[in-house]
């Protein structure tokens, strides 16, 4: 297996398997690469504003988290600078979200990373933007690199 393939994988999941918050909301991690995140959610009822809409703050979360598995992929420890979020159209109850975050830039310790949340009929949910920052540390141990 390709070495960048393996590591950000195994970032990604050691991220995910810490991450409480991804998972109290159901959140399901799909695929992962060097730079790159699928996140896959679905809208329960306890997810829906008085308008019977997702609301956006679970979008946004489960944007963010994409972008936290993509930006952590090169087992650099690697936090939130700052994100935006456009709200194309509405998701409902039971549609299946998948968030699809693609590394744009990466420099010493800044990034830059675009997420697309689709649902399940490819339809655009929202745009997402998110910029990192890398801090002292790594995802992975030193002694689970061997």
């Amino acid at each position: 297996m390709n070495d960048r393939l393996d590591l950000a994988s195994r970032c990604a999941q050691a991220l995910f398997d810490r991450d409480a918050a991804s998972q109290g909301l159901g959140m399901r991690l799909l695929a992962s690469g060097p730079g790159t995140a699928r996140v896959g959610m679905s809208v329960r009822a306890d997810m829906l504003q008085g308008h019977g809409t997702c609301h956006g703050g679970f979008l946004f979360a489960l944007a963010d988290s994409a972008f936290a598995f993509a930006c952590n992929s090169h087992n650099d420890a690697t936090v939130a600078q700052g994100c935006s979020i456009e709200y194309i159209a509405p998701a409902f109850l039971d549609d299946a979200l998948t968030a699809e975050c693609t590394e744009l830039s990466r420099g010493k310790r800044t990034g830059t990373y675009d997420v697309r949340i689709e649902n399940q009929h490819g339809k655009l949910i929202a745009l997402f933007r998110g910029k990192s920052y890398q801090v002292r540390g790594s995802v992975l141990e030193p002694e689970t690199l061997k």
